[in-house]
């Protein structure tokens, strides 16, 4: 799964909008949004928010975790702990994405909340290393990875997978009755 698969599937996420506009309720496969009456708030995903947003229909209300006071506890706590802490949202990078590169206008301190959340994703980030980096190096065979999100999981898992597959090798020619030392692709 690449990226933009990750950003397609955060796109789902529902989002809290204030329309402009009157309509009555509409029918999708997804689900049934609506109806829209201007200034009473409602619930619809990332992509209807988004696309409402740029033909100026809407103003975004942001995720309540999309606050400067949560954010920095999260970070915090993400530093202390040697476990990983649960996550704001599932997709938090791509949504904080999305949504400042889109609606920056609705997000009250828009800038902090960037900062913010690219100094918990790097904090994530280096704790993940360091925990493959442990996970190689002691030549384990399984981990158990919770609270990590998709794009999280998504940025070390070529790293990983190429490790495993080396390990698997060397191990594989480590047992007695292999070739010599010599490699064999499985």
């Amino acid at each position: 799964m690449d990226p933009s698969e990750v950003e397609f599937l955060a796109e789902k996420e529902t989002v809290k909008i204030i329309p402009n506009f009157s309509l009555d309720k509409i029918y999708l496969i997804g689900g049934d949004l609506g109806p829209f009456n201007p200034g009473l708030p409602v619930d619809v995903p990332v992509w209807l928010a988004l696309n409402l947003k740029q033909r100026q229909k809407c103003r975004i209300v942001p995720p309540a975790w999309m606050d400067v006071e949560k954010l920095e506890e999260m970070r915090e706590l993400e530093r202390k702990e040697n476990a990983f802490t649960p996550a704001p949202s599932p997709y938090y990078m791509e949504l904080t994405k999305l949504l400042l590169n889109y609606a920056s206008d609705n997000i009250p301190k828009a800038d902090e909340i960037r900062t913010l959340v690219k100094d918990l994703w790097d904090t994530r980030i280096a704790k993940l290393r360091l925990s493959a980096d442990k996970f190689i190096s002691q030549l384990e065979a399984h981990a158990k990875l919770d609270n990590l999100t998709l794009m999280e999981i998504n940025t070390i898992r070529a790293f990983l997978l190429d490790s495993l597959n080396c390990m698997y090798k060397l191990r594989s020619n480590l047992l007695p009755g292999s070739s010599k030392g010599q490699f064999t692709d499985y």
